[in-house]
């Protein structure tokens, strides 16, 4: 559903611009002063909270450790103490005495001495992120929840600790990155026969660890509940970011008695199939992103009009893909590749989901007009990299196969969008070799109940528009959906939305909160050069 997430927009809004920044002298690679020094503390991180300093933590049957999480602890990037444990679960929850997988389960700490009994859980987005490794870049975002309440992290079955579907070659499955593509002359026909190879050689390497028909969000909810039982039963106030707002509500469907209650930012209804609305989301957002610059007379007089001026680059990268020559963000190596218009519509999406690199869009697209393009292939090469850190493809494919890919088809409206029907085939593709689970017969019907619920949607979502969370809150009878101005996905750390769920959180009154404060956050104005927005 959202190939970015764990990806904060704050992460991929410090990465554009140093790519744009460097890229204006023909190279990109990051900055190394943005990296803290060992031992540093990072921004995210936080502290472990008055009991952690004991040796370790009993709650219910289970006993925890003393752990630091967050996926490049070693890094020296965000990190955060907590105290963590396994937890084996059946793999097939059907099968009596068959193999068994272990989960990572975390706690972070509250602040207070004595918490409130009710966990705050995170639910990952994706499908594929890993609760533990993306809570730091969410940690500031649940600061004010955790002054009295413990958080509560279990990676889904699939991904970080939690016996992951981790092949590195599906990292290639979105399309190969320039410097493949480069190195390898692989034709656009080669694809599928490449992708149903990387397919098949996962499987063969997974085959002994992992039936991955059995790593589907249903399971997941069974392996939650199971957690939260051993920890002694205590209630879930359950925060789905993305694709986490599908796992949210089917937890909240099978097991309302454990809720207390629940946030769904940037959600998608049950009844969607992942990827079947991708490029008409992204055609709605990018139109009225662009419909800020045109209603702007100085971006208006740099720029011209950024929609026509994308779609004629893609055109001409279409017809004619362009030699690039760039330093690897990664290594600084030196590389020479082709831009296609498959870079230009990842980019572009990529772009799209945070204010303030969907501001610096207008520019990106002119300097590539102009013939610059190494910033467009550059910033594509960071983010593929930080993407194949932070999404376990194997899981994704997991979750779609088995619970959304019968109900794809190509739209013959969306053909000559930027994004076309790619998602939708290549999910297709996929799942003729993945082995495909199952999902209940209710899976997809709207989510009806009375918990207390708060939704929140961005107004420039690229991929889960506000219309989905006015959608979700018809069948809810206890619920408010809070649209924070001119964001995209992912708002739950944006202005005065941490205080706005804390106070939810601890009233259970979606109808009575106070949200004037979000008339306070506006749109990021359209960068006119690299210095940022007009005086």
């Amino acid at each position: 559903m959202s190939r970015p997430p764990g990806l904060t927009a704050l992460r991929v809004a410090a990465a554009v611009l140093v790519a744009l920044v460097l890229g204006r002298a023909a190279y990109l690679r990051r900055h190394p002063a943005a990296r803290p020094a060992p031992g540093a503390r990072a921004a995210g991180t936080t502290r472990p909270g008055r009991a952690a300093l004991s040796d370790q933590l009993r709650r219910g049957q289970l006993t925890l450790q003393p752990c630091v999480i967050g996926s490049r602890v070693a890094d020296g990037l965000a990190s955060v103490a907590a105290y963590c444990t396994s937890f084996p679960v059946p793999e097939d929850w059907g099968a009596v005495g068959g193999r068994k997988i272990d989960l990572r389960v975390a706690l972070v700490r509250a602040e207070a001495q004595s918490p409130d009994p009710d966990l705050v859980t995170f639910l990952d987005g994706g499908p594929g992120g890993a609760a533990t490794e993306d809570y730091p870049e969410i940690a500031a975002a649940l600061e004010p929840l955790r002054s009295r309440h413990d958080i509560l992290l279990v990676d889904q079955r699939g991904t970080g600790g939690s016996n992951p579907l981790d092949c590195p070659q599906l990292q290639q499955l979105a399309g190969p990155s320039p410097a493949q593509r480069a190195s390898a002359q692989l034709a656009d026909a080669d694809q599928p026969q490449l992708i149903a190879q990387q397919l098949r050689t996962c499987l063969a390497q997974l085959s002994a660890r992992a039936a991955p028909q059995f790593y589907t969000t249903t399971e997941a909810v069974r392996d939650l509940e199971a957690v939260r039982v051993a920890l002694g039963a205590p209630m879930l106030d359950v925060i789905g970011i993305s694709y986490g707002t599908r796992v949210a509500q089917q937890y909240a469907r099978r097991y309302p008695t454990a809720v207390r209650s629940v946030v769904l930012d940037s959600p998608v209804p049950n009844r969607l199939a992942l990827g079947s609305e991708h490029a008409r989301n992204l055609e709605r957002a990018l139109r009225a992103q662009f419909a800020a610059c045109q209603a702007d007379a100085d971006c208006r007089s740099r720029f011209g009009d950024p929609y026509a001026t994308l779609y004629q680059l893609r055109d001409r990268l279409r017809a004619h893909p362009q030699p690039v020559e760039l330093r690897d963000p990664e290594t600084y190596a030196p590389l020479q590749t082709m831009l296609t218009a498959e870079d230009l519509a990842t980019v572009v999406r990529f772009y799209a989901y945070n204010p303030l690199t969907a501001a610096l869009l207008p520019l990106v697209l002119h300097e590539a007009q102009q013939g610059n393009y190494a910033p467009l292939l550059g910033q594509k090469t960071l983010l593929s990299s930080d993407l194949g850190d932070q999404i376990t493809s194997g899981e994704e494919l997991s979750v779609i196969c088995a619970e959304d890919v019968d109900l794809l088809a190509p739209r013959p409206a969306d053909a000559d969008t930027l994004l076309g029907n790619d998602v939708i085939t290549r999910a297709q593709e996929g799942c003729r070799i993945w082995p495909r689970g199952t999902r209940p017969a209710d899976f997809h019907a709207p989510w009806v109940s009375a918990l207390p619920v708060l939704v929140l949607d961005g107004q420039f979502d690229p991929v889960t528009p506000p219309a989905y969370g006015q959608e979700i809150v018809r069948t809810l009878s206890h619920a408010r959906s809070l649209l924070v101005p001119g964001q995209g996905h992912g708002v739950i750390g944006v202005g005065c939305v941490p205080r706005l769920v804390q106070r939810f959180v601890e009233t259970l009154d979606p109808a009575g909160l106070n949200a004037d404060c979000l008339r306070q956050v506006k749109p990021t104005p359209a960068f006119l050069d690299y210095n940022g927005a007009g005086p």
